[in-house]
């Protein structure tokens, strides 16, 4: 019998799956959906996530020739603080279905962190509409950020649309601090500003909404100072959330993901000086991958026993299952 892996990412833009051949590398075939699993009031619901990774796996495994799935990685946003349900009987539904012997549940910015990095020291700040900054010395696991729009995620993408469109309303106001450039974008893109708190507030997309309008604080940022200095300041605060998980001593690497990364050099140019000030001794690298790529890493480093990185109950969970084929 062949035996082999299952690795998820678990994110807002839904679920992705690999299975791959234990040993094998980057994983043999791959289905998405585009449906995100649901969270309630006991967190992310392992019902909902079950039913869409069961038939996606089962057909992975008819596909791939892979006759024994021994080990399962489920690398999920919002696991460290949503999780409790998952942990309590995913292990379970995943051994029953699918026969399998390792179960782990991992953060999607650990995911990020691996795919980003793979086994190293270092920080991974992994930059979208919101922002999360992950780090290891290989003994623990360290976070900073990923509070949500409300409360933080600095420098992330709704951080930045929304310093803009405040920006544009100084200037409709006539206040200091304003950007006429940007009220003008502002208007083309959501109409006259004094019905813009009546469009945003009552939207449960809320930071998807205020992150649209960031590559248009990128676009102005040439010719106008309010911009550049919005995302001067967002590079700033990235540097400090890499700095706040970056093991101190070594030569750590450092990486930054996420889709933020589009918008060039009008935060990348800013974000290197900001890096570079903060962590002189920290080595600037490229990401390798994304968080899809992690969980395959995990999953092929768990099935051959030579996984590395620190375990910790909230942000990479392994258990092993009595009773799998």
């Amino acid at each position: 019998m062949s035996g082999g892996f299952l690795a998820v990412d678990s994110g807002g833009s839904g679920l992705r799956v690999v299975v791959g051949r234990t040993g094998g590398g980057e994983g043999l075939g791959r289905r998405d959906s585009r449906e995100p699993v649901r969270t309630g009031e006991r967190g992310i619901d392992p019902g909902h996530l079950m039913a869409q990774l069961l038939p996606m796996a089962r057909a992975l495994v008819a596909e791939t020739g892979v006759e024994r799935l021994t080990t399962v990685v489920v690398g999920a946003a919002g696991l460290a603080t949503l999780g409790d349900a998952l942990r309590a009987e995913l292990p379970g539904a995943l051994a029953r279905e699918l026969g399998v012997r390792t179960v782990a549940l991992v953060a999607d910015a650990v995911t990020a962190y691996v795919g980003a990095l793979g086994p190293r020291a270092g920080a991974v700040v992994a930059a979208g509409t919101g922002l999360i900054a992950t780090g290891t010395d290989l003994t623990r696991w360290r976070r900073a950020d990923g509070w949500g729009h409300l409360l933080g995620d600095c420098g992330g993408g709704a951080w930045i649309g929304r310093a803009g469109l405040e920006a544009a309303l100084r200037a409709h106001d006539g206040r200091q601090g304003g950007s006429t450039p940007l009220l003008a974008r502002a208007e083309e893109r959501f109409g006259p500003m004094a019905g813009l708190p009546g469009l945003l507030y009552p939207r449960t997309d809320r930071p998807a909404v205020l992150a649209s309008f960031a590559p248009d604080v990128a676009a102005c940022a040439a010719d106008d100072p309010v911009a550049a200095g919005i995302l001067r300041t967002a590079a700033r605060h990235m540097a400090d959330s890499a700095a706040a998980v970056c093991p101190p001593g070594g030569e750590p690497r450092v990486a930054v993901t996420g889709g933020l990364l589009k918008m060039g050099d009008p935060l990348a140019v800013p974000l290197e000086e900001a890096l570079a000030k903060r962590l002189p001794h920290a080595r600037r690298t490229a990401a390798e991958g994304d968080p899809l790529r992690g969980s395959v890493r995990i999953a092929t480093d768990l099935a051959t026993g030579s996984l590395t990185l620190p375990g910790d109950d909230r942000m990479l969970w392994v258990t092993a299952l009595p009773g799998g084929r």
